[in-house]
Order: C-alpha cells, then sequence, then structure tokens
C-alpha cells in the first residue's frame, strides 16, 4: 500500500540527499565531507534531521555555517 505522501517529490536542498522516514521525519546527508579545518568546537554534523523540511533547510544552513566558522 503507497502511502499519499510518497507519491510527491522530496524538496532538495544543494549539497545534500534528502529523506523522508515513513513515519514522515525529513533526513539530510551532506554529500561531500566538510572541511576539516572548520573554526567551530568541533566538527559540524554531516547528517541532520528535523521534523519538518523548513527545519531541515534551517539546520543544514547551520552546519554550513558552522563548517565556515560563521558563528551564529
Amino acid at each position: 500500500m503507497e502511502h499519499p505522501e510518497s507519491a510527491a517529490p522530496t524538496p532538495a536542498i544543494p549539497g545534500w540527499r534528502v529523506i523522508r522516514s515513513d513515519t514522515g521525519r525529513y533526513w539530510a546527508s551532506r554529500e561531500r565531507p566538510f572541511p576539516n579545518n572548520s573554526m567551530w568546537d568541533g566538527p559540524p554534523f554531516r547528517t541532520v534531521d528535523a521534523a519538518t523540511f523548513e527545519q531541515l533547510q534551517a539546520e543544514a544552513a547551520r552546519q554550513e555555517e558552522a563548517a565556515r566558522g560563521v558563528v551564529p
């Protein structure tokens, strides 16, 4: 049995692979590793999750900023 929402295309985040779980939660994994020269405490996370696509976009952007050394 196919879920009605599975027919809809999964939104995209450039440079990240996005999936939507069976429970409707969004996950994204960065296609390439982050550079090792991040100025953030600890490495940025390469895989993130969120309840909504908008939250996922924000979290992926936060990880990208962390990798560039941008402090929120």
